[in-house]
């Protein structure tokens, strides 16, 4: 799939979202855990999806709308991925490493959402 730069919140979120597939694949195939990497799963996709979402949006509400439903399924992904370092599923690197890719997301999420609010 071609990725257009011009909107980086959909392109990290789509970023993210393959890096999750990749790492729930680890998780199951290679640690045996099936019920936290399911969770992460859906609510690490689940990002993008409503960012796409809100590309088509109704109106402005529904932008807003689309975009608090993404920051909510960050706001999730986060605390699933903390859960998988807190269990030992996931090492201090591979940890730090999405972390990162989270955090600048639920930034942006965030920065585009009160923006909006305010226009």
């Amino acid at each position: 799939m071609i990725i257009k730069k011009d909107n980086i919140v959909k392109t990290k979120s789509y970023i993210f979202a393959v890096r999750i597939v990749n790492l729930c694949k680890f998780l199951t195939e290679e640690k045996k855990e099936f019920v936290l990497s399911k969770q992460l799963l859906r609510s690490g996709t689940s990002i993008g999806a409503n960012i796409r979402e809100s590309e088509h949006a109704e109106s402005k509400a529904d932008f807003i709308h689309k975009l608090s439903i993404a920051l909510k399924e960050a706001n999730e992904t986060e605390y699933w991925l903390d859960l998988l370092k807190e269990t030992g599923y996931l090492n201090n690197s591979e940890y730090l490493s999405i972390q990162i890719d989270i955090k600048e997301l639920l930034k942006l999420l965030i920065s585009i959402i009160k923006a909006s609010k305010q226009k």
